[in-house]
């Protein structure tokens, strides 16, 4: 039952600035924003907020030739990020086209608080904060990805990066506007398919190019906008990407594995540890056309758009140390064909300042193809999303907005490998945040009610009976921030959250080959709860920024698998259970100048992060990054940069019974980038080194850590222009 009166709660979070923190913009910096919640060239305001490696005042690709606004966040109700309650991070220009790789998960993993699945470098998702999967939201210029990345890691998500503008990233209590699932946090990756603006030339195009040794990647992004009067614009995108097998550092077979295989009485296991240089089985081939079109006027517009992505990469293959067990190497077929719809209204004065509309819809299959090219299973989705906001106008320091978001789907497995029965799954949420401002004291509240039904038809080949389940969920939290000498900023926080089960954790019953696992879910269980605290420091000054987070959640109800000791179908049998777990973690950022040499200005920054997560009553929850630090140099100037950094990432040994320990590793990188006609002009040629001395590296996040290293020595070349 639908309770209005749980929208007068309260959500708040605490902003954990980005590795280089901005000075508090001024009002003109966050008003410099158009109608649909894009940036414009504000004229003043903050210094540039960016990742590791930004330009200050580098071209935005989406922006037709104006500045990026990298202090200004789009994602939920458009905002300054000093004013954001939570952490924070924004790829655009050239920090994105530096970051840019196949998958959404390798593009963002050296952001802070960012890890990655790692499942291959085609399906690799982010893991934000620790949490992944069913607990972090990936969107599309707001809207779910409506694919089945979530369903399991093996999955890829149905969103390219080459596509992006710009890519946000929210962590902790700030995404939970989008859902209780979003308790990790929100990817947005924000395209213009729907145009925003109206080009000031007959014909605006941009692309980018990029090769990488590693896998001998390839691949190509272009598009094009243009006015065809009455105020309409059309735009056209394509994109292509080719890989090879991934180079990798050292051996396929992490250190224990491949003991185990030379000490083998059998030689095709004894041979598995001789594998080494290359990654079998992941090369990948994708490619996607969209189309869409818009009506602009001012802050009104209207429009839609049509993507077709195309995708078939393989997944590295788990091998089995066991002789009387083959392991697998499939390749996933993937298509999406999506339709997107996105409308503005400009009330004009009074309380709402404006009206936002988007809705989409995804028709989604993928063919897990056996070594013989036959169909082994069938995955298949159709999801639908709307969301409708208001936002409010500013008044004396006031503001917010509040709004409803819907969604479905209706979910089908065939084949060998079938875990879930078909089901369908809808949400409906009803959400409001509000802001104040009053200078030194800075605060947001908010909160979200939603009623989720899960329903799963009776399915015989699985032995499932139909089963409907439903819950009223409610997520909030409330918190402020106060500047107590100039710039330092203090900031504490509450929340409360409440996330329905998914249907695998309720209706799995079948050999999963993406988890290499017997999973069984619990059609009986009960919401899962959290409380969480954050804590934060940020300062900045002329020429230096840092930021200090410090989070704790408790939760009841925690649902995760544990293996039962039991064996179907050659798999070990993984049993869904909900326990008391704890999570922890830090978060520091900073930069800093040090010299100017005429039009050179040296600058360093860094990154560190850890999070330790613990089932009370179990063991310490698997798959946890461990502590990473990440520092980097760069000179600045008009015509060429040039960076130098490095990642260490800690051993991590704090392990589930059934988890391997990850041997730690130090990775250096470099790259030069230059600016023929000037860094205002968004024309750039990145070279760069990574992985420079070909190490062999594993993120302890991933299923595959024990059989699938990471890209060793990758040198690339990217090429981005617009005119």
């Amino acid at each position: 039952m639908f309770h209005p009166f749980l929208l007068a709660g309260a959500a708040i979070a605490v902003p954990t600035p980005s590795l280089t923190q901005a000075q508090p913009a001024d009002d003109a910096a966050v008003a410099a924003v158009d109608s649909t919640g894009v940036p414009t060239d504000a004229g003043g305001g903050a210094e540039n907020q960016s990742s590791p490696g930004a330009h200050d005042g580098q071209g935005d690709r989406g922006g037709f030739h104006e500045p990026e606004q990298q202090e200004i966040v789009v994602t939920g109700f458009t905002r300054n990020r000093n004013d954001i309650l939570a952490g924070t991070s924004v790829l655009s220009g050239e920090t994105l086209a530096q970051s840019l790789r196949p998958s959404i998960g390798d593009t963002l993993a050296h952001e802070p608080g960012v890890s990655a699945t790692s499942f291959g470098p085609s399906a690799s998702r982010p893991v934000l904060r620790g949490f992944e999967g069913e607990r972090i939201s990936i969107l599309t210029d707001g809207l779910g990805s409506l694919d089945v990345s979530n369903t399991s890691v093996d999955h890829a998500v149905a969103i390219n990066p080459l596509t992006a503008d710009r890519i946000e990233v929210l962590r902790g209590p700030a995404a939970l506007l989008f859902g209780s699932s979003a308790i990790g946090g929100v990817v947005n990756v924000i395209d213009s398919r729907i145009p925003r603006r109206i080009p000031d030339e007959p014909i605006h195009a941009e692309g980018i190019l990029t090769y990488g040794s590693a896998a001998d990647e390839r691949s190509a992004n272009g598009e094009v906008d243009a006015p065809i009067g009455g105020h309409f614009v059309v735009h056209l995108d394509g994109n292509f990407t080719k890989t090879g097998d991934l180079h990798i550092g050292g051996y396929v077979l992490a250190p224990d594995q491949r003991a185990q295989a030379l000490a083998s009485d059998d030689p095709a296991i004894r041979a598995l540890a001789d594998l080494h240089g290359t990654l079998p089985n992941t090369a990948s081939k994708t490619t996607e056309l969209a189309g869409g079109v818009a009506w602009i006027d001012g802050e009104n517009n209207i429009g839609f758009s049509v993507s077709r992505y195309d995708s078939r990469y393989g997944v590295p293959i788990r091998y089995s140390l066991d002789p009387d067990v083959e392991a697998e190497a499939p390749t996933l077929d993937l298509r999406q064909t999506r339709e997107d719809f996105r409308a503005e209204l400009d009330t004009g004065s009074g309380l709402i300042d404006s009206v936002r509309f988007r809705a989409g819809h995804a028709q989604y299959r993928h063919f897990e193809l056996e070594e013989d090219g036959s169909i082994g299973t069938t995955f298949r989705n159709q999801g639908w999303e709307g969301r409708l906001e208001a936002v409010q106008s500013n008044r004396g320091g006031w503001g917010g907005g509040f709004g409803v978001q819907y969604s479905s789907r209706n979910f089908d497995v065939e084949g060998d490998e079938k875990f879930l029965p078909p089901s369908q799954g809808s949400q409906v949420g009803f959400f409001t945040l509000q802001t104040l401002d009053r200078g030194r004291f800075k605060a947001e509240a908010g909160a979200r009610y939603e009623r989720s039904v899960q329903e799963a038809d009776a399915d015989a080949q699985i032995g499932n009976p139909a089963i409907h389940r439903d819950f009223d969920a409610f997520t909030g939290s409330i918190g402020a921030s106060y500047a107590v000498i100039g710039n330092l900023r203090i900031g504490l926080s509450g929340s409360y959250t409440e996330r329905a089960p998914s249907a695998e954790e309720l209706f799995a019953n079948g050999p999963h080959g993406g988890t290499q696992a017997f999973e069984i879910g619990n059609p009986d269980f009960s919401k899962e709860r959290s409380w969480g605290f954050e804590a934060t420091l940020r300062g900045s000054g002329r020429g230096y920024s840092f930021g200090a987070s410090i989070f704790q959640s408790w939760f009841s109800n925690y649902i995760y698998e544990q293996p039962t000791g039991a064996i179907r179908d050659d798999l070990p049998v993984f049993q869904f259970q909900q326990d008391d777990a704890r999570y922890f973690g830090v978060e520091f950022e900073g930069s800093a100048d040090l010299l100017r040499i005429g039009g050179v200005k040296v600058k360093a920054d860094a990154v560190a992060d850890y999070v330790r997560a613990t089932i009370v009553s179990v063991s310490p929850v698997p798959r946890i990054p461990p502590l990473r630090i990440l520092g980097g140099i760069e000179a600045q100037s008009h015509y060429v940069d040039g960076r130098v950094e490095v990642e260490w990432v800690n051993d991590q040994k704090r392990v589930a019974p059934f988890e391997t320990p990850t041997d730690g590793f130090t990775q250096v990188n470099a790259s030069v980038t230059l600016h023929p006609w000037g860094v205002d002009n968004g024309t750039s040629l990145v070279l760069s080194a990574n992985n420079i001395f070909d190490v062999d590296a594993r993120r302890a996040a991933s299923f595959l850590k024990d059989f699938a290293p990471l890209a060793g020595r990758d040198l690339r070349a990217t090429l981005r222009f617009n005119f």
